[in-house]
């Protein structure tokens, strides 16, 4: 399926051979792969368990995300709220247009499913981008504070500031 075309930019459902090229496109810059997992979204969105958006820039692989129609983790787990999770355009890409594109797309099919969405930010340096984007774009915290590996974070525990410590946000989506 087609989410978004334009001249250079084509928003699309994913296929079974952007699971090598998302696995590769990450290990290329040095960061977590499993494979498994992109072969589950597969599967998922197969079944219609799971959404996944790819975007493609001037025919190259140049991004993608995934929205649950619920929340399956976080403050808003098991509500009527969907979740976007693992969201990525690849530093090349970056700077384009692209991200806040998926998200136009992903925020306007999720209207169709809810009134409220949902995602998790990390903390470090590394989602500097992500979090200036969430925010330009109206997302705010729930309120919980930090969570650490799927819990809540009391005040004052212990943590490690990797991909794991994140900030839930969410935004009411006009219907």
């Amino acid at each position: 399926m087609i989410y978004y075309k334009d001249n250079i930019l084509l928003i699309r459902d994913m296929k079974i051979d952007d699971i090598t090229i998302i696995h590769n496109e990450r290990l290329s810059h040095g960061w977590h792969s499993d494979m498994s997992v992109y072969e589950r979204y597969f599967r998922e969105q197969q079944a219609k368990m799971l959404y996944v958006f790819v975007a493609e820039y001037d025919g190259d692989f140049a991004g993608y995300t995934t929205l649950k129609p619920q929340a399956s983790a976080g403050p808003f787990a098991n509500q009527e709220v969907t979740e976007v999770s693992d969201f990525n355009v690849f530093p090349q890409y970056r700077r384009k247009g692209i991200g806040s594109r998926i998200l136009d797309v992903v925020e306007n099919f999720a209207s169709e499913l809810n009134k409220t969405i949902t995602l998790a930010v990390g903390l470090h340096a590394g989602y500097g981008s992500a979090q200036r984007l969430y925010i330009k774009r109206g997302y705010i915290p729930d309120g919980s504070g930090v969570w650490y590996r799927d819990n809540k974070l009391e005040p004052y525990a212990s943590c490690c500031n990797d991909d794991d410590l994140v900030l839930y946000l969410y935004k009411q989506l006009c219907t």
